[in-house]
């Protein structure tokens, strides 16, 4: 990741900085699983590492977040023998996001907190902003392809995302006042609801596809 200090860590040594900094990112993930929004400071305490040394490779609390965050590899979310139905393939893929978030629930909010940051730049390399449940959820969709257009699958992609993220999470919990389970059943359920709109009514629509319909049902003559 880009705010990853990585010179430091590539000159010289490397195995021993590996177990430095693998040392200091399991801090921060155990502080993070225990509410905190740690310090490189606070890390470095808990690793038993110096302060000096926690600061070569991680300069600020950001960088050191980033790489607390929780990873995942996956490259799908599918499971084996999946069939070609849709609401059967969104549901599995929906399950298992949930699931993620929900046993990585600290630091996905820690994640959420950051991505709020003012600054665009800084924004923008944040793994919660990285889209990688998009490509998860479209590979899902995938036996639509024919009854939809590429374009539509990536807006509902988007649509589901928005109702099963870690924002719906926190909304449906913090605000809504339901339990960790029945925010999950909602978020599937939106997910499948979301789904059944886009076949049975129409895709998520856009600002340049609503105004297509309206030009299309305008009366001859009529300038919009």
């Amino acid at each position: 990741m880009s705010d990853v200090s990585i010179p430091y860590e590539a000159g010289g040594r490397t195995r021993q900085k590996q177990r430095t900094r693998d040392s200091l990112v399991a801090a921060a993930r155990m502080l993070v699983n225990e509410g905190a929004t740690p310090t490189v400071d606070q890390v470095a305490e808990r690793a038993g590492i110096s302060r000096t040394t926690a600061y070569r490779y991680f300069p600020n609390q950001r960088t050191l977040l980033v790489a607390a965050h929780p990873e995942t590899a996956a490259t799908t979310l599918l499971p084996d023998g999946v069939s070609s139905n849709p609401y059967e393939r969104l549901d599995a893929v929906a399950t298992r996001f949930i699931r993620l978030i929900l046993d990585t629930e600290a630091a996905q909010r820690t994640m959420l907190r950051l991505s709020l940051d003012p600054d665009p730049l800084r924004r923008g390399g944040l793994p919660l902003r990285q889209g990688r449940a998009i490509a998860w959820i479209s590979e899902a969709l995938q036996p639509l392809r024919g009854r939809m257009t590429d374009e539509e699958i990536h807006r509902l992609a988007l649509a589901v995302r928005s109702a099963i993220g870690v924002e719906a999470l926190v909304w449906l919990t913090d605000i809504g006042g339901l339990s960790r389970d029945d925010a999950a059943e909602n978020m599937r359920w939106s997910a499948q609801s979301l789904l059944s709109a886009a076949l049975t009514a129409s895709p998520p629509p856009t600002r340049a596809a609503k105004r297509r319909t309206r030009q299309r049902s305008a009366p001859p003559g009529t300038t919009m």
